[in-house]
């Protein structure tokens, strides 16, 4: 797939506004501004990147507890996001939904999920509805390695085949669900062979190159707005901060660490787009001054933003 410069500086900044953005919640965490439980996709970029930059704007994604990523890569506003996990007013749902339950549905992001496997429903309906409207849309369906081992993801890929829905689903396949190793916790080593029961492609893809990741969900995407169904994909990334801030990663060596720290993927693709000379080394360093500056902005803006009325506990209420 051709790269032009504007769409590096494109995939590259939103890398990057993900890894600061990141960063910059475990150090409000650690100050007890941001409080709470938040799981950060720092590691993963290139999945949510890739993956999502080949959608158009009224295809849908759903998330995972580990979402801020895929908000971010689905072109949410940042300085919304950072205020809803501070809690705030102005948040994207106006302070409700936090950390854990991301969601706007104007940019066709249906939500993150704080239970494990729970967005898989979500895509599965809205794949349907999609059918049944006879759109041209498709949706990503994220979950990590660990939703591969609860029932609702044999449901819901049986039943998308079944009816070839136009839903992409695609494993982050990070090592580990909480602290317990893929290898341990799945009898089937290559996770992609879990599609085979329900007739379902699949394939593995280098989750640190969002350029892999981005030319394998292209050709997934258009297969689903061709009518031909569903599919699943794993991309094998890496967290690199813990499960949540509670996790002192005891379970992972230095070892382990390093060796996916060397294969990061904004480094990765930085240094390929400088090789290739769609960038320069001048360029990648203003564009990362810039993504710290908007992130400083909308630390800022959350900070200074008013809290919700306690009345609004009783609105958008639906059950």
């Amino acid at each position: 797939m051709e790269i032009t410069k504007e769409l590096a500086i494109k995939l590259l900044k939103q890398m990057m506004e993900i890894r600061h953005f990141e960063d910059k919640i475990m150090e409000l965490l650690a100050k007890n501004i941001a409080e709470g439980g938040s799981h950060l996709y720092a590691g993963m970029e290139a999945v949510a990147v890739g993956a999502i930059s080949v959608l158009n704007p009224d295809d849908y994604i759903t998330s995972t507890h580990r979402g801020h990523g895929h908000a971010i890569a689905k072109d949410g506003d940042l300085k919304a996001l950072m205020a809803e996990i501070l809690g705030k007013k102005t948040g994207v749902c106006k302070g409700k939904g936090g950390s854990l339950h991301l969601a706007d549905l104007s940019k066709g992001n249906l939500g993150a999920n704080g239970i494990v496997a729970g967005g898989m429903g979500i895509a599965t309906g809205a794949g349907l509805s999609i059918k049944m409207q006879k759109q041209k849309k498709v949706v990503i369906c994220f979950f990590g390695d660990g939703a591969t081992n609860n029932g609702i993801f044999f449901e819901c890929l049986n039943m998308a085949s079944l009816w070839k829905l136009p839903v992409i689903y695609l494993c982050e396949n990070n090592q580990y669900g909480m602290s317990v190793s893929v290898e341990r916790a799945s009898a089937v080593k290559d996770l992609t062979k879990k599609a085979l029961a329900f007739n379902m492609p699949a394939e593995n893809v280098d989750g640190q190159d969002v350029l892999a990741v981005r030319e394998v969900v292209s050709k997934w995407a258009n297969y689903a707005r061709e009518g031909k169904g569903p599919s699943f994909i794993v991309a094998n990334t890496y967290r690199y901060y813990g499960h949540s801030r509670s996790d002192p990663r005891v379970y992972r060596t230095r070892e382990e660490e390093k060796f996916w720290k060397e294969r990061d993927p904004i480094k990765i693709f930085s240094n390929k787009m400088i090789e290739r000379g769609i960038l320069t080394e001048e360029e990648v360093k203003n564009l990362e001054e810039e993504v710290e500056k908007e992130i400083e902005e909308a630390t800022e803006y959350a900070i200074n933003s008013p809290w919700p009325e306690p009345e609004e506990l009783y609105t958008d209420l639906y059950v």
